[in-house]
């Protein structure tokens, strides 16, 4: 049963206050981090995990209410996927459940809705914070070097709001937005940024070819301007990569792989 509270207050003003208080304390919190990551699809989930775990202040801002990417919705709305032997140990390290496939050694089927709740759940557990329905609107550019976030809430931007932002001040920064790369998107547009690329630009996802997606998406994880990494998708668009489709272990891969390139930096 609720009752009153201190001075009192009524349940209904225990409830909001408990809420504002513990949020605000934990936005404060995070308007300083040691790593930033924008979207919460697999690959930055995973790399969120291992980065806290490391004991790195870490921070994922996800555009929509539900963390997860295209993880959910399996492939066609079939909430099954599919992931490859040598991604099963971060599997088991999230203690999401899989199966071998009886007549293809080698991939395994798990249920996305379980890879996509575990994912958020590990991440959470291991310290990482997410800010739900945030979007992120530009960068912070700081003697050339990428510094951190702008951010306003999704559905200001989507109503076209004239409110000014907040900024997320971060020693690393990595795009997990997936196919669109957005945040070297912005790097590259508004900074004039040069990208370690053969271009220097953007050069963008190719059509599919799972095998070829799958080893391409870990081997373009990495830095690409001094504070700014990208993983999964994100990396693939970038350097030109394949599309691989409802296959994940490539994305679970290369958040583990962006995650220890910035521990490794830091020590």
């Amino acid at each position: 049963m609720l009752r009153k509270g201190f001075f009192g207050m009524s349940a209904e003003n225990i409830i909001s206050t408990a809420i504002i208080s513990k949020f605000s304390e934990k936005l404060i919190d995070g308007l300083k981090l040691d790593v930033a990551l924008v979207g919460g699809g697999p690959s930055a989930l995973v790399a969120a995990r291992y980065l806290a775990e490391a004991g790195l202040k870490t921070a994922v801002f996800e555009r929509k209410l539900a963390p997860g990417g295209g993880t959910w919705g399996g492939g066609m709305l079939f909430n099954e996927v599919v992931v490859q032997d040598e991604a099963l140990h971060i599997l088991d390290d999230f203690n999401i459940t899989h199966k071998e496939l009886e007549n293809a050694p080698g991939y395994h089927t798990l249920d996305s809705v379980e890879m996509a709740s575990g994912l958020i759940f590990g991440a959470l557990k291991a310290g990482a914070k997410i800010f739900n329905s945030v979007s992120v609107e530009d960068l912070v550019f700081k003697n050339g070097k990428v510094n951190g976030l702008v951010i306003n809430w999704t559905c200001v931007e989507r109503l076209g709001l004239h409110v000014d932002p907040l900024t997320v001040i971060a020693e690393n920064v990595i795009d997990g937005t997936g196919h669109p790369s957005e945040i070297l998107n912005l790097a590259v547009k508004k900074a004039k940024i040069q990208l370690d690329t053969p271009t220097g630009d953007i050069i963008g996802e190719k059509p599919m070819w799972v095998e070829n997606g799958e080893a391409s998406t870990v081997e373009n994880t990495r830095c690409y301007f001094p504070g700014l990494y990208a993983c999964g998708m994100s990396a693939n668009n970038v350097m030109g990569g394949y599309r691989m489709g409802p296959i994940f272990g490539g994305m679970l891969m290369s958040g583990r792989k962006v995650a220890k390139l910035i521990i490794e930096k830091g020590r």
